[in-house]
């Protein structure tokens, strides 16, 4: 009777919905398999069966997490933002010299951080699919921008709020998100939209020092004057 009863669960593990404790490792598997083949074939020639077989999953237990290829994309994008956000958040903040410099290394390593091939190329595939499923693209930019907003709120706060510049209005709690979303615009967002147009992602990165220190000193002379 025992035997039979471990026999049965092992049949449920194996064949059925996984415990809530391997649930989380089944999901990762499977979105960083479908990352994988998006990134090799392109939205269009993904196919589920490749994706189920790279994750060592079944096609049923893919559709039971994720309606359809454009659900299971969205999602492995996402992730893949979640992810790097929670790296990039996880590292040390710029300590030491003026604020100026400190916001300036920030943006720089953001910037370099920013430039992985399979991240541009995640957004690419969305673009390219714009006109079919404008939905999808939407889904991507919102998702992003989002979380770049949220990103570029733990920077300005841990790296200004020691700072007499803290004290100024475009750092206070209620405008913090806006600046930070200006601070991006400023800083990151043009050089990222041309690496999703340029090819030569290593050529563009020369250009980021150069970029962000100017872009840097706008920002700041912007706060200082209250704008």
């Amino acid at each position: 009777m025992k035997k039979a009863a471990v026999r049965a669960k092992r049949a449920q593990v194996r064949f059925g919905r996984p415990p809530k404790e391997l649930a989380g490792e089944v999901d990762a598997r499977i979105l960083a398999a479908a990352r994988k083949v998006f990134l090799e074939r392109g939205f269009e020639g993904a196919r589920i069966d490749e994706i189920a077989e790279v994750a060592r999953s079944g096609k049923p237990t893919i559709y039971a997490r994720f309606r359809d290829k454009r659900a299971l994309f969205t999602e492995a994008v996402t992730r893949d933002m979640h992810s790097r956000v929670t790296e990039f958040r996880r590292g040390e903040m710029p300590a030491g010299g003026t604020v100026e410099q400190r916001l300036t290394g920030a943006a720089i390593t953001l910037l370099h951080w920013g430039f992985d091939t399979g991240r541009i190329g995640l957004m690419r595939l969305a673009i390219a699919e714009v006109r079919r499923f404008p939905d999808l693209a939407s889904s991507v930019s919102r998702q992003a921008r989002e979380l770049s907003t949220e990103l570029g709120v733990h920077l300005l706060r841990g790296i200004t709020q020691r700072d007499e510049i803290g004290s100024l209005p475009a750092f206070a709690p209620e405008r913090l998100a806006g600046t930070a979303r200006t601070f991006l615009d400023l800083v990151a967002v043009p050089m990222l939209l041309r690496a999703l147009f340029e090819l030569d992602l290593k050529a563009l990165e020369t250009e980021i020092d150069e970029h962000v220190e100017r872009s840097v000193a706008f920002f700041l002379a912007a706060c200082k004057n209250g704008t």
